[in-house]
């Protein structure tokens, strides 16, 4: 028998309007194309997953049972565009079958460039959970699943988290099981829940994409590769974006009738799911996941490449956090919003250079027709951030 632990991310960066050199207005959020596409999203996505999930729960009684984590940056989108997906997901959160997770509100990689920051962001994000939803969360993920050693370190000093979510590299694996709950070196406090990239990745790239030998993908044949996967009876996590469902997998593919046979496939082939915090309570952790380098879930290679892979990308990076400092003793709360949306990940990865056979994804949702258009509308929005920190306070 094996325990499925089924976790969905749910995000959508705010995306900058074209800003060139010449701009000096501070509205730098395309306010119309981030309304627009996140009322398309959620028409496609977040508002038929989000009631079939509720509906799953209530058709197998319980049983069916899974994990969601959704970012400050879009929480306030839909709390601005489309709230009765808050509406939704509360429901979800009070059934006891759905556990939020923690993040960093602005789904930033500030773990990689200023603690503070990061901790201040878990905080905010810890808080705005707990105050729509009611759940004060116990386990962590980090932005695209980043981790290291060093991550669980400080996940650990917060004092409260069981467990994080990060990605099964093979490489560190060294031929072991992602099926297993590990933890990380000299920490027996934290688990650790790895990706098993390989059967989420069919669900969340491969599932349309005729040319694959295994489609058409159903259910049944799903729920059939769980427990050959896990022979030793452990955990299958499944771990994807919620978008996976009527965004980037159609409704037309078969997506969502796919989703709602699953549970009971599961099920009946004599497996369960577990919520991450049910998995930790279930099962010890077999051995250590010693990561001493950061890893993410992206692409092939499975770490920072996509976000810090390029001189333009580090370059931004690095001179978003220089004026951490000066934008904090501003004491200017809008200063301080607007450069905290401008640490969103997906800002760097539009930058991003890589291609080959990570190219379709990363021209999904890219706004650009370039990377380098991407790293200069950036710097043209970050330099007059600067300006307005730099700015002299007007004499009384």
């Amino acid at each position: 028998m094996a325990s499925v632990c089924f976790y969905l991310q749910m995000h959508q960066p705010p995306r900058l309007r074209r800003y060139s050199v010449f701009d000096t207005a501070s509205d730098y959020f395309d306010e119309l194309d981030n309304a627009q596409t996140i009322r398309k999203i959620a028409g496609k996505s977040y508002l038929p997953v989000t009631d079939l999930l509720l509906d799953l729960i209530q058709q197998q009684q319980g049983d069916f049972r899974f994990a969601l984590s959704l970012t400050g940056c879009v929480v306030e989108q839909l709390q601005r565009h489309v709230p009765e997906v808050l509406d939704g997901i509360r429901a979800l959160a009070h059934t006891g079958c759905c556990e939020l997770l923690s993040e960093t509100y602005f789904h930033s990689l500030a773990f990689l460039y200023s603690r503070d920051e990061f901790r201040q962001q878990v905080e905010m994000h810890t808080d705005l959970i707990e105050e729509l939803f009611g759940q004060r969360p116990t386990v962590f993920r980090n932005t695209e699943l980043i981790y290291s050693n060093e991550l669980a370190t400080c996940v650990g000093d917060f004092d409260r988290y069981r467990g994080i979510l990060t990605e099964g590299v093979d490489r560190l694996l060294k031929d072991r099981s992602p099926n297993q709950l590990y933890r990380p070196p000299d920490r027996d406090d934290l688990a650790l829940l790895l990706k098993n990239y390989r059967l989420s990745d069919d669900i969340a790239f491969r599932f349309s994409d005729h040319r694959w030998p295994q489609w058409p993908l159903t259910a049944q044949k799903f729920a059939s590769w769980i427990e050959p996967s896990n022979p030793t009876g452990a955990l299958c996590n499944l771990f994807m974006d919620i978008e996976t469902f009527g965004e980037h997998q159609w409704r037309d593919t078969g997506i969502f009738e796919f989703l709602s046979a699953l549970p009971t496939h599961v099920l009946t082939a004599g497996n369960e799911f577990k919520t991450p915090t049910e998995c930790i309570e279930s099962f010890p952790a077999v051995n250590e996941y010693d990561v001493p380098k950061v890893i993410s879930w992206a692409d092939t290679e499975r770490d920072l490449s996509a976000w810090a892979g390029n001189p333009m990308q580090s370059n931004a990076l690095h001179q978003l956090y220089a004026i951490e400092r000066s934008v904090k003793e501003s004491g200017d709360q809008q200063i301080l919003h607007d450069w905290r949306n401008l640490t969103t990940s997906d800002h760097f990865y539009y930058m991003c250079t890589k291609y080959a056979a990570d190219q379709e994804v990363h021209r999904y949702f890219n706004p650009y027709e370039s990377p380098y258009d991407s790293y200069i509308n950036f710097m043209n929005v970050l330099d007059n951030l600067r300006s307005r920190v730099d700015a002299p306070e007007p004499v009384a």
